[in-house]
């Protein structure tokens, strides 16, 4: 089996071989595989414990990654969607005490008093 690659793409191609009474004796599959690196910022301990449950359960650090994305994913569609959110919003009534700046700090602060 030959490979190829190309950037992220890796052309594999694979020889079949028939018997003599189809007249056939080879065939050649083009196959287009699409492969992704990505670089992760993993916490060393996170990286180190994931390593050695990866050699524990004799599997690849990749596939341990996979297969903890692929629960999170799983586990997130799963999640009942929330109702609307209704934030409160005042109406405007009342308004500010006469003789209060409302541009100064100083002055909204000695009106609230103790409430501050």
């Amino acid at each position: 089996m030959a490979s190829t690659r190309l950037g992220g793409l890796v052309l594999r191609e694979l020889t079949h071989s028939r018997s003599p009474s189809d007249g056939v004796t080879s065939d050649t599959e083009i196959c287009m595989l699409f492969e992704m690196k990505t670089t992760l910022d993993i916490n060393d301990q996170l990286l180190a414990d994931a390593k050695v449950l990866a050699a524990q359960q004799r599997t690849s650090l990749t596939r341990l990654i996979e297969e903890g994305l692929q629960l999170r994913l799983r586990a997130q569609a799963t999640v009942a969607p929330r109702g609307k959110l209704r934030l409160p919003v005042f109406k405007g009534r009342g308004g500010l005490v006469a003789g209060v700046d409302p541009l100064s700090n100083k002055a909204l602060l000695e009106a609230l008093g103790d409430d501050a």
